[in-house]
This record gives C-alpha cells, structure tokens and sequence, in this order.
C-alpha cells in the first residue's frame, strides 16, 4: 500500500513538472487546434495557425474579410471549428465559398463577430444583468443570445440552434476569440 500511495504521488509531482514545463515553455498562452495563439498577434495572424481553423480560414478569405479581422478592432469573435462546419448539411460550406455567394457568406461570417473585446467573465456577467440570457447584436446585423450553465457558455442564433464554447478567452491584439462547436446562423 505504502508503494502504491508513493508512486502516486511521484506520478502526481511528475505530471506537475511536465504541466509547468509546458505552460512555461508557451508562457501560458492557450492552445488551439495545435498551434499557441499569441496575444499580440491579430485574430487573423492566429487563426491561421490553428489546425481545428481551416475552413474559417478559407471563408474570411473568400468573403474578403482578413484586413477588417486584422484591423484595429476590438473583435469577439465566435469561432467555428472544421467540425462545426461539417455538420451543417452536405454541400453547405462549398456553396457558400462560391463566388456568386460572397454576400450570404459574408453574412454568416459576420454573425459570429461583435464589435467589443467581451472575456467571459463579462459575458457571464451581462448574463446575469439581463437574469440569465443575453442579446447581443453582431457585426452582421444578427441577435445571438447568450446564456451559461456552470462555466460552459452558450450561443444561441437566430434559427434557435445552439453552440457551445469550447475554448473561451483566447486574447489577441485586436479582441478576442471563443471556439464553439456548430456555425451560427442568420435566419431565413
């Protein structure tokens, strides 16, 4: 029993050093889709690292939008991953990344961005003002409600579907970026 409860805690104070290690070798920046996201660095200069981001990627950059997602801002945007994308039915995403289809893609897009640099403290906060869901008009021109339950905060657009935080208060130079689960969309 004695060795059992010492190899525990040599593996407790191991997993400790290699969690410091780590945190200190990417001086505890978050981690997203692979890549370390730096706070100095534009949403777009991040985003372009990240493996879970590709096909946000692709879209800001066949709507024309990486010099307004670089631009000053500040920006909160709700970003998608592949996943996400993949679920919405098939043909979905390659419709939109046409040509002719630039202005409804743009649409979307612009549903998951808000002009103002919200952490989750202070959206979990403006939920709590508002007595348990939030409004909040996006660049788009769309109303996202926002509610949580514990600390999973939770998005819901305009069609009634739901997304989910995944990874909240990933901090750039010019906002901020929560990952969520499923794509935000305008209605009708």
């Amino acid at each position: 029993m004695k060795n059992t409860l010492r190899s525990i805690a040599a593996t407790a104070v191991l997993l400790s050093g290699v969690s410091l290690a780590f945190a200190a070798s990417h001086g505890g920046n978050k981690m997203v889709g692979g890549a370390e996201m730096f706070p100095d660095k534009s949403i777009v200069e991040n985003a372009v690292n990240s493996a879970d981001h590709t096909t946000l990627v692709a879209a800001v950059k066949a709507a024309g939008l990486v010099d307004t997602l670089m631009g000053e801002g500040p920006f909160t945007v709700f970003a998608p991953t592949n996943d996400a994308f993949a679920g919405l039915p098939e043909g979905t995403v390659d419709t939109l990344l046409k040509p002719e289809n630039k202005d409804q893609l743009t649409k979307v897009l612009t549903c998951h961005v808000v002009a103002a640099d919200a952490m989750s403290d202070a959206i979990m906060k403006m939920v709590d003002d508002d007595g348990g869901a939030h409004p909040v008009k996006t660049v788009g021109g769309c109303v996202l409600n926002i509610s949580y339950k514990g600390d999973k905060i939770m998005i819901e657009d305009e069609t009634g579907a739901v997304a989910n935080v995944t990874i909240a208060d990933v901090d750039q130079s010019n906002g901020v970026i929560h990952v969520i689960d499923k794509v935000l969309l305008p209605k009708g």
